[in-house]
C-alpha cells in the first residue's frame, strides 16, 4: 500500500507530474521514429536485414539504436555516433592543453566542449551513413529499393545524420524539462524494448529443446543474482573519515565532528564498457557492417563478440578505461584542497601532499576490484551463450545492457525521490536514500 501512496504523492506534485508526462511524451516520439523507414526503401522487404542483426555484434548495434538499425529507420544510426564523439573529446582533454583549459572553465567550458562534440558527431555521421547504405545494398534485394542513384544516397545520408541529431535534441529536452538524463533514458528504452521479444524467444527455445521450464527458471534465478551483483557494484562505496576542527563564530559552533567522504568502488559507472565497445565496433564499421562469417583474419576475430580475443581485449580495455575515467572524474588534489580550506583532515594523515597520496592510493585499490568485476559483467553475455542461453536473451545477463538498465533506473528513482523529499513526502524507499551512479552515461 505504501508504494501506491507514493505513486499518488508523485502525481500530487504539479512540477514532478509535468516532468514525468513530458518525458513519456518524448520517449513515445522517439519510439515512433523507429518505424519510419528511410524514403525509397520498401519496409516489407527487410527480412535479410533483421536476420543480420538477430545476434552478435550487429545485434548489439541494433540494441543501441532501439531496433531502428534493423528497420532501416531514419534513426538507424542511433546515439552511438554521439557517444563515440564524446569519447574522442574527453580523450582530447588529456592530450591537448586547450581542452584541459575548457574542462577547468566550468559551465562556459562545458558548453564549448558540447559544441565541439556536436560538430564531431556530424563528421562521424557523414562517414557512417554511407557505410550503412552500402550495407543495405549488400543485404537487401534490388526490389527493396524504390529509389536509387545519387539522389537517394545523398538524401539518405542527410536524413540519417538529421535523425541522430534529432535524437540528441530529444535527449537534451528530457534532461532540461523532463526527469532523468535524456541520453541515458533513450539508450535504456531501446534496451528494454528488446526484452519481451528476447524472453519470448528464450521461452520458445526452452520449451522446444532441453531444460524446459526448469532450465528457464534456473536462468531467471541466475539473472536475478547478476542484477543484484550489479546493483551492489553501482552502489558500493568506501567511506573515508574526515575530522573537522572545532570553530566558534559568534554564538554558533562549527566543526568538531567527524564526517565521511564516500568514494565509489565503481566511480566510472558504465562509461568504460561504452568506451571499450565503441572501439571494438570499429572493425565491423570499417568493414561496412559485414557479418563476421564474411570476414577473415584480424577483422573476423575482433568482430565475433562471442570469441575469445574479442572478449579478452574488451576486458583489458574496460579495466584500462575504468582507471582513466576515474582519474578524470575524481581529483584527489582538489579534494585535499577543499578539506584544508574547510578545516578538515583525515585522522592519521597529514594535510596537503600526504592527503593527496592517501586518497590516490585508496582510489587505486578500490578501483581495481571494481574494474575487474565490471569487465566480468561485460563478458557475461558471451559466457551465457556458451552455456546454451539464446543470444538475444544473453544480452541481459550483463554487459552494457544490464549496467545501463540498473544505473539509469537508480538515477531516475533518485531524482524522483529528491522531488518527493523536498516537498516533505515519503521517498520511494524506506531509507529515503537511493544511491545513483557517478560518471555513468549521464556524464556525457
Amino acid at each position: 500500500m505504501r508504494l501506491f501512496q507514493t505513486i499518488r504523492n508523485i502525481f500530487k506534485i504539479e512540477d514532478l507530474r509535468a516532468r514525468i508526462i513530458y518525458t513519456l511524451g518524448i520517449i513515445l516520439l522517439y519510439r515512433f521514429g523507429k518505424y519510419v523507414t528511410l524514403p525509397g526503401i520498401d519496409p516489407s522487404q527487410l527480412d535479410a536485414l533483421r536476420d543480420q542483426t538477430a545476434s552478435g555484434i550487429m545485434g548489439l548495434l541494433d540494441m543501441f539504436s532501439g531496433g531502428a538499425f534493423s528497420q532501416a529507420s531514419v534513426f538507424a544510426l542511433g546515439i552511438m555516433p554521439y557517444i563515440s564523439a564524446s569519447i574522442v573529446i574527453q580523450l582530447l582533454g588529456i592530450v591537448f592543453p586547450y581542452f584541459q583549459k575548457l574542462q577547468r572553465e566550468g559551465e562556459s567550458g562545458r558548453r564549448k566542449m558540447n559544441q565541439y562534440t556536436r560538430y564531431l558527431t556530424v563528421a562521424i555521421l557523414l562517414l557512417q551513413a554511407p557505410t550503412y547504405l552500402a550495407n543495405l545494398n549488400a543485404q537487401l534485394p534490388a526490389s527493396a529499393f524504390i529509389l536509387s542513384g545519387a539522389l537517394f544516397k545523398v538524401s539518405s545520408v542527410i536524413i540519417l545524420t538529421a535523425g541522430t541529431m534529432f535524437i540528441m535534441w530529444l535527449g537534451e529536452k528530457i534532461t532540461d524539462k523532463g526527469i532523468g538524463n535524456g541520453i541515458s533514458l533513450i539508450i535504456m528504452i531501446g534496451i528494454i524494448a528488446r526484452l519481451p521479444q528476447a524472453f519470448v524467444f528464450e521461452l520458445g527455445v526452452r520449451l522446444d529443446g532441453s531444460g524446459g521450464l526448469v532450465g528457464l527458471l534456473l536462468e531467471m534465478v541466475l539473472l536475478f543474482a547478476v542484477i543484484l551483483g550489479t546493483i551492489l557494484l553501482v552502489q558500493g562505496t568506501r567511506r573515508i573519515p574526515v575530522q573537522y576542527a572545532r570553530r566558534i563564530v559568534g554564538n554558533k559552533q562549527y566543526g568538531g565532528v567527524r564526517q565521511y567522504i564516500p568514494l565509489k568502488v565503481n566511480a566510472a559507472g558504465v562509461m568504460p564498457i561504452i568506451f571499450a565497445q565503441a572501439i571494438m565496433m570499429l572493425p565491423i564499421i570499417v568493414a561496412g557492417y559485414a557479418s563476421a562469417d564474411q570476414m577473415s583474419g584480424f577483422v573476423s576475430a575482433f568482430s565475433n563478440m562471442y570469441g575469445f580475443w574479442y572478449n579478452f581485449v574488451t576486458a583489458l580495455l574496460i579495466i584500462a578505461f575504468t582507471y582513466f575515467y576515474t582519474a578524470v572524474t575524481i581529483n584527489p588534489v582538489q579534494m585535499a584542497e577543499d578539506m584544508k580550506k574547510n578545516g578538515g583532515f583525515i585522522p592519521g594523515v597529514k594535510p596537503g601532499r600526504k592527503t593527496v597520496e592517501f586518497l590516490d592510493q585508496v582510489m587505486s585499490r578500490i578501483t581495481l576490484p571494481g574494474s575487474i568485476f565490471l569487465a566480468i559483467i561485460a563478458i557475461l553475455p558471451s559466457i551465457a551463450v556458451k552455456f546454451g542461453v539464446s543470444s538475444p536473451f544473453a544480452q541481459f545477463y550483463g554487459g552494457t545492457s544490464l549496467l545501463i538498465l540498473v544505473g539509469v533506473v537508480l538515477d531516475t528513482l533518485q531524482q524522483i525521490e529528491s522531488h518527493l523529499l523536498m516537498r516533505h513526502y515519503d521517498g520511494l524507499m524506506k531509507s529515503g536514500r537511493i544511491k545513483g551512479r557517478a560518471g555513468a552515461v549521464s556524464a556525457m
